[in-house]
């Protein structure tokens, strides 16, 4: 029997005994396996063969689709909830819709009450085991996985935006400290942004929705950054604005899939104006690519909008050190929204006026304490009983909670 298809040239034998083609005979010395060059040959393919066409995201082979969801369901952490980037490549409905007809699903109610696991916006007539659907709204679940997700556990889009607007509602009657409040709506709006996501839902109803989290996040910007000077606060303030930075580039990828079938939305210029405004300062996560890059793949007619030539005039007096037109421009142009955003930046642009101030000013007359106060757009008493202190030759305001005139 001849012994080459076993230790020799072989094309199967080489992988296995000792030889000349296969790999086997000197163990690293030899040719490449055959099964190695086989995916790199030029053999053409049969006549009978059907021609290869490109599959579409949404096709996907009955054993690949089985073994997808078994083995390789990622979980909602590993995708990210907060970023939604894997959702579907066009405007198109979802590919299924959660049953949950509550706010919060029954089984996790059950047991939250089990556990005495309720905000004190939950609780029924103030006892911490008791809530009602009426009370409960979803948590946020860091561990949730797309393998064992049940419809049941899953709110349709309907419920999430009634459970939307009943958070809104509370940010604005509740009686409680801010901070209280902002907790509870920063965790169960992204359990809304979690469900979302599961269900790969991109439409109209889920830009709007984006949009209202948008706009807590940045009245929450505000208002956190008034307590920067207390550890629990600050915290809040930084996790505030991380998802606040998270939930504006899900809302530009649902933006961008919304301009193949409907153009650019209405309301688009306006939040694409915060981001470029979150850029002023330094209190803020790593924005990655530059603005100048980012600028050149938007619409041209975004660019021209009114709110972002706003933001990127503000963007060029801060740069150059324009103080005056800076704070001019903000007390005529700016909407509450934009001065939300711009207010924590402030002090800082106050004090780099005063430093040019101190260095470059008249110093045989004392500056007008009233001029100060409307050039810096800040009440006259709150100046006055402000300090300087010097720091690196710089000189700065003492931080505290200086509320713009104009607010």
């Amino acid at each position: 029997m001849d012994k080459g298809g076993v230790g020799g040239g072989g094309g199967g034998g080489g992988g296995v005994g000792e030889g000349g083609g296969g790999g086997g005979g000197g163990r690293g010395r030899g040719k490449k396996p055959i099964f190695y060059r086989a995916r790199n040959s030029n053999t053409a393919p049969s006549p009978s063969a059907p021609a290869w066409r490109p599959r579409q995201p949404h096709q996907t082979e009955p054993c690949a689709r089985s073994q997808t969801s078994s083995h390789s369901s990622p979980s909602i952490t590993e995708q990210d909830p907060e970023n939604e980037h894997g959702h579907r490549s066009s405007f198109v409905a979802p590919a299924f819709i959660g049953t949950c007809a509550d706010m919060c699903p029954e089984k996790e109610r059950a047991q939250r009450e089990r556990l005495r696991d309720l905000s004190v916006f939950e609780r029924l007539n103030g006892n911490p085991g008791r809530t009602s659907p009426n009370l409960a709204v979803k948590k946020f679940c860091r561990t949730m996985s797309t393998i064992h997700v049940q419809a049941s556990d899953i709110r349709p889009p309907s419920v999430l935006q009634n459970t939307l607007k009943y958070l809104l509602d509370l940010l604005e009657s509740s009686s409680h400290p801010f901070d209280v409040v902002h907790d509870f709506i920063f965790d169960r709006t992204r359990s809304i942004r979690q469900d979302l996501s599961m269900q790969q839902i991109i439409n109209d109803q889920t830009i709007h929705m984006y949009e209202e989290m948008v706009k807590f996040h940045i009245v929450s910007h505000c208002k956190l950054s008034r307590y920067s000077g207390k550890s629990d606060e600050s915290s809040l303030y930084y996790l505030n604005t991380e998802q606040l930075m998270k939930c504006l580039l899900s809302l530009f990828d649902m933006y961008a899939l919304a301009h193949r079938s409907k153009g650019v939305n209405r309301n688009e210029a306006e939040f694409r104006s915060y981001y470029v405004l979150l850029h002023l300062g330094c209190k803020i996560p790593t924005m990655g690519n530059s603005l100048s890059s980012w600028f050149c793949y938007l619409p041209f007619s975004i660019l021209q909008s009114k709110e972002m030539c706003l933001a990127r005039t503000l963007l060029r007096y801060h740069r150059l050190g324009n103080y005056k037109r800076f704070f001019s421009t903000v007390t005529a142009e700016a909407s509450n929204l934009q001065l939300c955003l711009l207010e924590p930046f402030l002090n800082e642009v106050r004090a780099q006026a005063i430093a040019y101030i101190n260095c470059c000013g008249y110093k045989a007359q004392p500056y007008p304490l009233v001029h100060l106060s409307k050039l810096l757009i800040i009440q006259e008493q709150e100046l006055e009983v402000s300090k300087l202190w010097a720091s690196e030759q710089r000189y700065m305001l003492k931080m505290g909670s200086f509320k713009p005139a104009c607010i």
